[in-house]
């Protein structure tokens, strides 16, 4: 089971510019978690944070026991052999075929035999989808390919955590459909713990157990998927429903008056783009068929059910709904 990543009051700045403050939120053992924002929030910056490649001026970032603000380079270096990193391009070397990418962590990292490194790749190319296409080169096959084989080498060490920057980054809805019901398939196959960092509101509404959103250089909330997905916060409705009306400008913010503009024209039948409020939950996908029932569904019932009643009223009836309901596959997701 993936390790439980613990973060307390995080600060960070470049210069004089703050990036976000005071951070706090618990991503728990085995699950998906999914952090939103528009923009420029600093998301993929709170990801390089979390395994150490940035350091926030102030709080604590606790994996596994260990505060990896306060470790030893040692103990860092332990630590970071528990994730596996998705990029946003896949960052693949262009020169190596798609085996050789993925082998790449393991003969660096390890002192495994090559026969033990074929089974491994192999392994791990059958679990995203490339069996087939071992022997092509990045610039051979589609981006949504790219970002497997870049997810492939991310699990050739066993992480317990997996981090994911922007997985639809440069993909059709379709293949974003694809490349998330995969998150979800290695979720049940391997139990680690995910973190998806994302601004793709289809994404958002099918994918996580837990939900997080960055504006404003704070974190507005964080919890159970059902919380943000029935939340009256403007930004929050702005942003699942993608549309101009809110907050989120532009520039990331708006002043009051150009909010109150635009609601005038909303109000003399101006159209805000986006789309209509959203009634209900989405299902949440399931695994593909075949799968392994994913582990972390249980214990996320038993851990909601202790604190659902400090919950809005809304989120509430949706959680009790969800435990009833079963969510969806790939196969019956439309992307929007």
């Amino acid at each position: 089971m993936g390790v439980e990543v613990s973060v307390e009051g995080l600060t960070k700045s470049f210069g004089t510019q703050k990036i976000w403050q005071d951070v706090s939120l618990t991503l728990p053992s085995g699950e998906v978690s999914a952090l939103l924002g528009p923009s420029g929030t600093g998301k993929s910056v709170f990801l390089k944070s979390l395994i150490g490649l940035l350091r926030p001026e102030q709080g604590r970032i606790i994996i596994d026991g260990t505060d990896i603000l306060q470790c030893s380079s040692r103990e860092l270096y332990d630590i970071r052999k528990l994730f596996g990193v998705l990029f946003q391009d896949g960052a693949l070397f262009g020169s190596m075929n798609l085996y050789d990418n993925v082998a790449f962590p393991l003969r660096e990292h390890t002192k495994k035999s090559e026969s033990d490194i074929r089974r491994i790749v192999m392994e791990k190319l059958e679990l995203t989808g490339l069996i087939g296409a071992e022997y092509k080169l990045p610039g051979e096959i589609s981006g949504g390919m790219r970002k497997r084989a870049g997810l492939a080498r991310a699990l050739v060490l066993d992480p317990e955590v997996i981090l994911v920057d922007e997985p639809d980054s440069g993909l059709d809805p379709v293949r974003t459909t694809y490349i998330s019901q995969t998150l979800i398939d290695i979720n049940a196959e391997i139990d680690a713990t995910i973190l998806i960092v994302s601004h793709n509101i289809n994404l958002a509404r099918t994918v996580p157990d837990n939900i997080g959103m960055l504006f404003r250089r704070r974190l507005v909330m964080f919890g159970p998927r059902e919380v943000l997905l029935t939340s009256d916060e403007p930004v929050v409705k702005q942003f699942l429903n993608g549309t101009m009306l809110g907050p989120i400008g532009m520039s990331e913010e708006k002043d009051e008056a150009q909010i109150a503009q635009e609601q005038a024209m909303v109000d003399a039948g101006h159209h805000a783009g986006g789309v209509d409020d959203v009634e209900g939950i989405v299902p949440q996908m399931r695994p593909t068929p075949g799968t392994p029932p994913r582990q972390a569904v249980m214990r996320r019932q038993e851990r909601v059910r202790q604190t659902l009643h400090t919950l809005p009223l809304d989120a509430q009836d949706a959680i009790r709904d969800s435990f009833l309901e079963p969510p969806t596959t790939v196969l019956e997701v439309v992307p929007q």
